[in-house]
């Protein structure tokens, strides 16, 4: 859905961003992280058409959005940081408005809007001026906008900003929800967010692209490996022997006097693979498995790590 090939963007004699390439499916979630002044935001104007790269191109859908900007923008909805709203308007006349814009057909606009409000928990006031509402609220109204017609990629900049905790699990799952019918890229710099919700995620760090990845590959790439935490019953000697079979993997075993337990750490290549070897070996040689656990980084350990 969303091909970005190599873009640079510079301001003056400033590098904004420089080589930034990735891709983006249909029902894939992707978070977008960085420090201020990485250069997120810019990626995210240049690929909504607010900007113009320097080099580089990006598809929308299989259309290259400076060869035809209007046909590529129709695919898309995006909310940026301040929420691009009308204050006299009312809910309701605004996104009827923006459907519009949009190109829904008169005969659905009301609905199309009812369905937005409806997602966003904006239904209760829909006659309710947009000056009015709180910052949570213009919120919401900012990202029934972006998702008004259905487009097939949304881009939120921030999307939880000024909610309270309440509002910002309400927001991570009308983005779970939006993730299975639509391409999403979500920048935030809440990292909880973005490690709940994302598929994958992109690290930005002085205008560079400085890791990409899931969790679990993140965690490995920082870590150099997969490590995985086993307690096991069995006799010190007899499970210090049993794992020294494993190939390809390296591990500390340590005793626990008081009940018979030891407990190891492995080092191995993939998770998925070393887990395996381990239950086979512990089934092999009559071990009791009580615990197996990855040994995982969170997102806030490897954001400071990469950048």
């Amino acid at each position: 859905m969303i091909e970005v090939k190599s873009i640079t963007k510079k301001y003056g004699e400033s590098i904004a961003i420089k080589d930034i390439s990735f891709s983006a499916k249909k029902g894939e979630i992707i978070g977008l992280l960085g420090p201020n002044g990485a250069g997120k935001t810019t990626t995210l104007n240049i690929l909504t058409g607010y900007l113009k790269a320097i080099e580089g191109t990006v598809l929308i859908n299989g259309i290259d959005i400076n060869n035809e900007p209007e046909k590529a923008k129709a695919n898309i909805g995006y909310l940026p940081d301040i929420p691009p709203l009308y204050p006299e308007m009312t809910i309701f006349e605004y996104l009827k408005f923006v459907a519009e814009l949009r190109g829904v057909k008169k005969s659905e606009i009301n609905n199309e809007a009812d369905k937005v409000m409806k997602l966003t928990k904006t239904e209760t006031i829909p006659d309710k001026l947009i000056k009015t509402l709180s910052k949570g609220y213009k919120q919401r109204v900012g990202l029934a906008q972006a998702i008004i017609g259905s487009p097939k990629i949304i881009i939120l900049d921030e999307p939880s900003s000024g909610l309270d905790p309440k509002q910002i699990i309400e927001m991570r799952d009308i983005i779970k929800t939006l993730g299975k019918k639509h391409t999403v890229i979500l920048s935030s710099h809440i990292l909880h967010e973005v490690s709940t919700v994302c598929d994958r995620i992109i690290i930005i760090s002085k205008g560079s692209i400085v890791a990409s990845g899931s969790m679990d590959e993140l965690s490995e790439r920082v870590l150099a490996g997969s490590k995985i935490f086993v307690k096991v019953k069995g006799n010190f000697n007899t499970v210090n022997s049993a794992f020294a079979k494993i190939e390809s993997a390296s591990f500390a075993v340590s005793k626990n006097e008081k009940n018979g337990i030891c407990d190891a750490v492995f080092k191995g290549t993939t998770s998925e693979a070393l887990r395996e070897k381990i239950f086979d070996c512990a089934a092999q040689n009559g071990l009791k498995l009580i615990e197996l656990t990855p040994i995982t980084m969170s997102l806030e350990d490897i954001f400071l790590e990469v950048i």
